[in-house]
């Protein structure tokens, strides 16, 4: 097993299959603090480092739903329950959830803050070309046509993901991470309702402008705002209408 930063957190690389892509197992336990997991106590059973099976079913179900529609995403493979019993400082007694998962990048956006990673990430950015229909000179607007296609797709099928940030997106720009979306197919119930707190869809279209900005600085390209905006128009997200 491997974890590449404290940004993943609970996931780690166990493989790779036939196809070369990454096989990632979340919910095993912290990958720092010499804790495998820490119950805060204001989430109820929410405990860093672990995974609750409601939300790895809701992770699978709508990843696997995204993924049909067109959406750059990771592919999931299954669901597990281990035997083992972890006891929980509310006195719960839990057994571990891992989801299982490949994925073309392990590494999120965010890992950009590890200068060791820096020329693997590279390999990754000389691979965008290749959704480069639009002929554009910058790589950072070639992110924003994936990312915003993801986007548009999301938005059109009234999927939220609700954690849209440089934490859930690879720099094979994939979307990662929906257990805490919600679509048609699996709203919200009252308990979701409770344990998190929702997102409005424009919310979305903002969190994307920042993971844009952050790539384009983390390139050193000159990011024109209004090209950026009008990207942002052509795509259905007006900003000017959040004003």
């Amino acid at each position: 097993m491997w974890c590449i930063s404290p940004h993943h957190g609970r996931s780690y690389i166990i493989g790779r299959n036939k196809e070369g892509k990454y096989i990632v197992s979340k919910g095993n336990g912290l990958s720092y603090s010499q804790h495998n997991f820490l119950n805060t106590g204001e989430l109820g059973d929410d405990t860093f480092g672990l995974l609750l099976l409601q939300d790895a079913i809701r992770d699978f179900n709508v990843g696997l739903e995204v993924e049909q529609l067109g959406v750059k995403t990771n592919h999931m493979e299954y669901v597990i329950q281990l035997e083992h019993e972890i006891a929980l400082s509310n006195g719960h007694i839990l057994k571990p959830i891992l989801l299982q998962y490949s994925v073309e990048c392990p590494f999120r956006i965010c890992d950009a803050s590890f200068p060791e990673y820096s020329s693997i990430i590279k390999d990754e950015i000389n691979k965008w070309e290749k959704y480069n229909v639009s002929g554009v000179d910058k790589s950072h607007l070639v992110a924003a046509n994936v990312l915003l296609h993801n986007l548009k797709v999301l938005h059109t099928h009234n999927i939220l993901h609700n954690a849209i940030n440089a934490q859930n997106y690879t720099w094979a720009l994939e979307l990662l991470d929906f257990e805490i979306a919600c679509s048609p197919t699996y709203p919200y119930e009252k308990e979701d309702d409770d344990r998190h707190v929702k997102d409005y869809f424009s919310r979305e279209i903002v969190y994307t402008y920042e993971i844009i900005n952050y790539i384009a600085h983390y390139l050193n390209e000159p990011i024109s705002y209004q090209e950026i905006d009008d990207l942002f128009k052509s795509y259905g997200f007006d900003l000017s209408s959040l004003k």
